[in-house]
Parts: structure tokens; C-alpha cells; sequence
């Protein structure tokens, strides 16, 4: 039988092994989705609504192993995965509440005799192929709305966030979603790749933007249905009229929370030249003013990295920028210990020859670059392949507005950063990915529209 070795990112420790999937059990389970899903369709909406109520009871009852078991297996610290599941139950209630006018058939015309309708149908089966840096929010902003519309779910949780997958699995269970209709997928990249090769209706994936080009490629024959969410290498400008001390506080967490790892963590800062000292000062106080530590403390602020690949991306983005003329202010270098410790880095005189502000950092690691005006820093802004957040801090509105629609970005911030609405599509440019999820389109996302032609005899 294959397995799944589980590992604590704090400290190297072997927490788990699970069974995993292969090929066959894969098709298997696929085949099983695939069966179940035309009943579950077919379950009156109120039925799936009252599985997703108490699915979402069970998450406040079991809130604190639930964040711990994500705390143990992801290096997230315990007061960020309270956070996050506490986060995630208005997302519940609001995928409740708009489900059923999100997709309400709806009459486009009446007159004469004829009378055109559209409705939104299930895609299907939908897989899922999940991430592992908020994975109560990503996994439930796809599972819950596809469930809610008469969807099988073949889910996939990344291998770093394995056991809440199967947490999340085993809520839904309880709460009544059959156990065809929700299935969960347990392995690495090979158990990924056997579910591209599967007969499905749409793909839903987060992750980096290399995989979701080879998950592209993969099902590019195939017509599906594909949403991929990717990455970002998100900007914000500090304008010369904000108030230094409180947009580095404000931009300090928006760049460290999680310890970095999230796609809409602020990766690169442009602070006009006029404030750029005092704001480099005070974030730099404000960032060596974050506790780094074991994970399960409530005063840990940063966390593990989660994987420890990544801690070689974050050296050789460092080195790369002091060989270039970069500052280095604190951090820059790995934390001693076991498990994959990286200490919050903060770096002044860079610019964009360096990786640090091209490539996706998805760390503690921050570059901030000094700008002569607006005009430089949404240039500076847009010269990037990514285009999922951007923000501006001024307090002109105007401004901030006249700025911000001339910035590539699926989602726009003023005075603010590094923060999701389940009212709101989070959607991206460029290598950002394509599709949304959240707010009402991202209900939609998972029907198809059904054109109906209706005349009176």
C-alpha cells in the first residue's frame, strides 16, 4: 500500500503516515464521483444547505485541534490558524445565503408568446487540486460553492496540508455530503497528474504558476472547464501625503502575516523619496519587533517555511540582491534549528534587476524601492508578469483611484493590503491565473448556463 509521511515544518518531526492514492484507486474514486453526482444534483437545495450548516457547526466545535492539526502540519503559527478557520465561517455564510439567487433561473424576456430563460446547471464532477498555505480558505472558497450547486468534488489537498484535508473530509461526511459525492485524493504531484487523466468537468486549481502551466498543457485537449489561481508578486506605492508610521505598520503585517507565504502578501514596496527614511525606519522597527518561534506559542508571530525547498529560493534571492548594491536591514538569513526557519528580511536600495522584486518571494523577505513620484512607481508597478494585488496609501482617494486603475491587478487596495472578501471575485492578470473564485461569480463558476427557448403553443 503507498503512503504519505507527514512532517512538522518546525521541526523536522514525523507527525503521520497516511495511505495514499495511485492511479487506480484514483479512477476508482473518479468513477464512484461520477456515479453519485446526478442524485446529489438532483437533492433539493436546502438539503445541500443543510449539510454546509452543519458542516460549518462542526468547525466551530472542533476549532482548536482543527487549527492545532494545521498549526502541526504547515508551521502556520496557532493564533493565524484560529484566524483562518474563524475567517472561513462568513465565507460560509455567505456562500449560504447567494447561493440560491446567485443561480436562480432567471427569465431575460417575455413577450409575445415567447419566453427565454437562463439556468445554471452543475458543471459535474469537479476536482480540485488544493493549497497548502491557507487551506481552509482555499480548499472551502471551491468545495463548499461546487457542493452547494450539485457538483461531485474529487479534492486533492496539497501533501503539506494533507491531515486538514482529510479534516475537512471528515466534517462533510458527518454533515451528510454522501461520501461519493465528496472524495478526498491523498499523494503527491503523481496523484495530481492521475486526476488530470480523468474524465471531469472542470479543474479548480491554486498553487505556483509552473504547475498550473503543466496542468494546462495537460487538460488543454480535454475542453474542461479550467480556473487556476497562481501566484503574485504584489506592489503597493507609498505616496508622500500618507503617514509613514502607519502605512509601515499596516504594510509590515501585509508583507509577514503567514510568514510571508501568501499569494497576496505584499512582495515589493515603492515609498516616495520625500518619506522613504522614515518609512524604512519604522518598518524595520516594526518587523524586529516580530516574534519568530515554535509555531503552538500564542505569541509567535512567524512561523515555519513549509516547505524547505523554498528556503534556497529566499538565500538566492538575498544574494542575488546585495551582489547588485541592495541594503540589507535585518534578517537575510536562515534561522539555526530544526525545521525550515528563515528570519523576516528586509532590504532597501533595490530596484528591478534583482529577483527580489521580479520573482515571487512567498516568504519573509521584503524589497522596498524608493520612487521620485506617481508616475514611476505605477510604471514600477506594472513591470511585473503577475497582476493579482496592488495597493495605494494616500489619503486622497481620488488619487488613490486615479493610480490604481492604471495597475494590473485583479483586486485593488487603498490605505489597506493583504485582504480577501468573500463579497469580491479574486481573480488576477497575466501569470496571475485565469477564473475567480468568491462573490457571486464564483457561485456561478461552477454551473454552466442553460439557454432556454420557450414558445406558447
Amino acid at each position: 500500500m503507498t503512503e504519505l509521511a507527514i512532517h512538522n515544518p518546525a521541526t523536522g518531526e514525523r507527525i503521520a503516515v497516511v495511505p495514499a492514492d495511485d492511479a487506480a484507486s484514483v479512477a476508482a474514486k473518479a468513477a464512484r464521483a461520477r456515479a453519485a453526482q446526478p442524485a446529489w444534483a438532483a437533492t433539493p437545495l436546502a438539503e445541500r444547505q443543510a449539510c454546509i450548516e452543519r458542516f460549518r457547526a462542526g468547525v466551530v466545535r472542533d476549532l482548536q485541534s482543527l487549527a492545532a492539526t494545521m498549526t502541526r502540519e504547515t508551521g502556520k503559527p496557532i493564533s493565524m490558524s484560529r484566524n483562518e478557520l474563524n475567517g472561513l465561517l462568513p465565507r460560509l455564510d455567505f456562500f449560504l445565503q447567494q447561493t440560491r439567487p446567485a443561480t436562480a433561473t432567471e427569465t431575460v424576456f417575455d413577450e409575445a408568446g415567447m419566453r427565454e430563460q437562463i439556468e445554471h446547471v452543475a458543471l459535474g464532477v469537479v476536482a480540485n487540486i488544493s493549497a497548502w498555505n491557507y487551506p481552509w480558505f482555499v480548499g472551502c472558497n471551491v468545495i463548499v460553492p461546487a457542493l452547494l450547486t450539485g457538483n461531485a468534488v474529487l479534492y486533492k489537498p496539497s501533501e503539506y496540508a494533507t491531515l486538514t484535508g482529510l479534516e475537512i473530509a471528515r466534517l462533510l461526511h458527518e454533515a451528510g455530503v454522501p461520501k461519493d459525492v465528496f472524495i478526498a485524493l491523498v499523494g503527491e504531484g503523481a496523484v495530481g497528474a492521475a486526476l488530470l487523466a480523468q474524465k471531469i468537468d472542470g479543474l479548480f486549481f491554486t498553487g505556483s504558476h509552473a504547475t498550473g502551466a503543466r496542468i494546462a498543457q495537460a487538460l488543454a485537449g480535454k475542453l474542461v472547464k479550467l480556473q487556476l489561481e497562481l501566484g503574485g508578486k504584489d506592489p503597493t506605492y507609498v505616496c508622500e501625503d500618507a503617514d509613514p508610521k502607519a502605512a509601515a505598520a499596516s504594510l509590515a503585517d501585509g508583507a509577514m502575516y503567514n510568514t510571508g507565504q501568501s499569494c497576496c502578501s505584499v512582495e515589493r514596496i515603492y515609498v516616495h523619496e520625500k518619506i522613504h527614511d522614515a518609512f524604512v525606519d519604522a518598518f524595520v522597527r516594526a518587523v524586529e519587533g516580530m516574534k519568530a518561534g515554535d509555531p503552538m506559542g500564542e505569541d509567535t508571530y512567524i512561523g515555519a517555511i513549509t516547505r524547505a525547498p523554498q528556503l534556497d529560493v529566499l538565500d538566492a534571492q538575498v544574494s542575488d540582491a546585495l551582489a547588485q548594491g541592495a541594503r540589507l536591514h535585518t534578517g537575510g538569513k536562515r534561522l539555526p534549528g530544526p525545521g525550515n526557519w528563515y528570519a523576516p528580511t528586509v532590504m532597501t536600495n533595490v530596484d528591478h534587476r534583482m529577483a527580489l522584486m521580479r520573482e515571487e518571494s512567498f516568504g519573509p523577505l521584503i524589497g522596498i524601492q524608493k520612487v521620485a513620484g506617481d508616475e514611476e512607481a505605477v510604471r514600477l508597478m506594472n513591470d511585473t508578469r503577475y497582476g493579482l494585488t496592488a495597493g495605494v496609501y494616500t489619503p486622497d482617494e481620488a488619487r488613490a483611484r486615479r493610480l490604481l486603475s492604471q495597475v494590473n491587478a485583479g483586486s485593488v487596495y487603498w490605505n489597506c493590503c493583504d485582504r480577501v472578501s468573500p463579497r469580491l471575485p479574486w481573480s488576477g492578470y497575466g501569470d496571475s491565473g485565469i477564473g475567480l473564485t468568491l462573490s457571486t461569480y464564483g457561485i456561478q463558476a461552477f454551473t454552466r448556463p442553460r439557454a432556454w427557448h420557450l414558445r406558447q403553443p
